[in-house]
């Protein structure tokens, strides 16, 4: 059984940075893409990076571009997600997501909110 276990979340002051990380289980993680979704509070949940399954492509939300960096660790089955310069509209539960075959896959979100 597929598992994406994020953590890294937390309080941090706009302008601030943090990390976050997603720990897979149960798949070949490294022949699949990951991604990182976010859902703001009343608002749909909107892509925000991708990364293929070697790590040499990524793409960004444009509203990320510059800020955030994806990246994985295929030994340790994990995809990670550098934000620098956080803004307060970054504000929103961040998952990871992968598709494997026909199935989609869901980790359970990490809180990040942005705020002095």
């Amino acid at each position: 059984q597929v598992q994406l276990v994020e953590s890294g979340g937390g309080l941090v002051q706009p302008g601030g940075s943090l990390r976050l990380s997603c720990a897979a289980s149960g798949m070949i993680f490294s022949i699949y893409t990951m991604d990182w979704y976010r859902q703001a509070p009343g608002k749909q949940r909107e892509l925000v990076a991708t990364i293929s399954s070697g790590g040499r492509n990524t793409n960004y939300a444009d509203s990320v571009k510059g800020r955030f960096t994806i990246s994985r660790d295929n030994a340790k089955n994990a995809v990670y997600l550098q934000m620098n310069s956080l803004k307060p509209e970054d504000t929103a539960v961040f998952y990871c997501h992968t598709r494997v075959a026909t199935r989609e896959y869901w980790g359970q979100g990490t809180q990040v909110t942005v705020s002095s």
